[in-house]
C-alpha cells in the first residue's frame, strides 16, 4: 500500500506539471510557431506515454549508481575536498554546479552520437519528425540515464554536490530542474531569436539546428550553453531554420516498439558511418567537421 500510495502521489504530480507546461507552452506555439502544427498531431500519444515514463523510470533506475558513487567519493577524497564548494556563496555554488553538469552532459550527449552502441538508443529521440516542447522527454531510458549520468558524477566528483542532507544535498536536484525546463523550452515549435544573447544561452534555433535531418544532427550538444559548443567546435547557429528533422530510417509508431528497436535490431541502429558516407538505411548522425 504505500508503494502504491507513492506511485499515485508521483502520478498526480506529473500530471499536475503537465497541466502547467501545456498552459506554457501551447499557447506560445499556437501564437509564435516556427511550422504550425495540430494540438492532437500524429504520435502525441507515443511522446505523452514517455513523459511519464521519463519521469518515472530514469529516477529509479540513477538513484543506486548515483547513492553508491557519491558514498565512495565520500570516503576517498579529502574532507577539504568534499566541502570546499559548501564555503563558497550559494548563487556563486550554483552557476558552477551549472557548468560542470552542463560540460558533462554535453560530452555525454557527444558520446551518444558517436559510439554505435549509444546511438541505438539516442536515436528514439531524434526520430521525431516534428518539434515542439512534449519531445523533450521523448528519450530511450537508457539513452537518459547515461547522460544524466554524465552530468551528475562531475558534480559530485568536484565537491559541488554532497551525499548527505544539506545544501550540496539539494544542488543538483536544482539543477535538474532547471535543465528539464530549459530543455522544454528549446524543443518548443517557438520561433523565437534573440540576438547576441544566443551565443550566451541557447534558444529553441539553436537546438533545432540540433534534431535536422541532415548535415547538422552532430552540433549543438549543449542544453542551456551555446559558448560550450563554441569551445568544442560543434556550434552551427545560423540564421535560417531547419527544413527538417528527424532521421533516415523509421521508428516504430508505438512506444513499446521504438522501447525495443535498439535491443532487436543494434546492426540497424547501432553504425555510424564516416561524415563523407552516402544515404544509407539507417540513422545517419554525420561526423564533425575537422576543426
Amino acid at each position: 500500500m504505500p508503494q502504491l500510495l507513492h506511485f499515485a502521489i508521483d502520478m498526480f504530480r506529473l500530471c499536475l506539471w503537465l497541466v502547467l507546461l501545456a498552459a506554457v507552452f501551447v499557447p506560445l506555439e499556437r501564437l509564435f510557431a516556427v511550422r504550425p502544427e495540430r494540438l492532437w498531431r500524429r504520435q502525441i500519444a507515443v511522446d505523452l506515454g514517455y513523459y511519464f515514463l521519463s519521469s518515472l523510470l530514469p529516477a529509479v533506475i540513477i538513484a543506486l549508481p548515483m547513492a553508491l558513487f557519491a558514498t565512495a567519493l565520500n570516503h576517498v577524497l579529502p574532507a577539504a575536498s568534499a566541502s570546499w564548494a559548501l564555503t563558497l556563496p550559494l548563487w556563486l555554488r550554483f552557476c558552477l554546479a551549472m557548468v560542470v553538469a552542463e560540460c558533462g552532459a554535453y560530452w555525454g550527449h557527444r558520446w551518444s552520437h558517436h559510439s554505435p552502441l549509444l546511438w541505438r538508443f539516442h536515436a528514439v529521440h531524434h526520430s521525431a519528425e516534428h518539434m515542439d516542447w512534449l519531445v523533450n522527454t521523448r528519450a530511450h531510458p537508457v539513452d537518459m540515464v547515461f547522460i544524466r549520468l554524465c552530468a551528475l558524477m562531475p558534480l559530485y566528483a568536484l565537491g559541488l554536490a554532497q551525499p548527505i542532507a544539506g545544501a550540496g544535498a539539494a544542488l543538483p536536484i536544482i539543477v535538474a530542474i532547471v535543465t528539464t525546463f530549459w530543455g522544454f523550452f528549446v524543443h518548443a515549435n517557438v520561433r523565437w531569436r534573440y540576438g547576441v544573447l544566443e551565443q550566451v544561452f541557447a534558444g529553441p534555433a539553436f537546438h533545432h539546428w540540433h534534431h535536422s535531418r541532415h548535415d547538422h544532427i552532430n552540433r549543438n550538444y549543449s542544453t542551456m550553453f551555446p559558448w560550450m559548443d563554441r569551445l568544442f567546435g560543434t556550434l552551427h547557429l545560423p540564421a535560417a531554420w531547419p527544413s527538417g528533422y528527424g532521421i533516415e530510417t523509421p521508428m516504430p509508431q508505438s512506444l513499446a516498439g521504438q522501447l525495443l528497436e535498439p535491443l532487436v535490431a543494434p546492426r540497424r541502429l547501432g553504425h555510424v558511418p564516416d561524415r563523407d558516407g552516402g544515404p544509407l538505411p539507417r540513422p545517419r548522425p554525420l561526423s564533425p567537421p575537422a576543426n
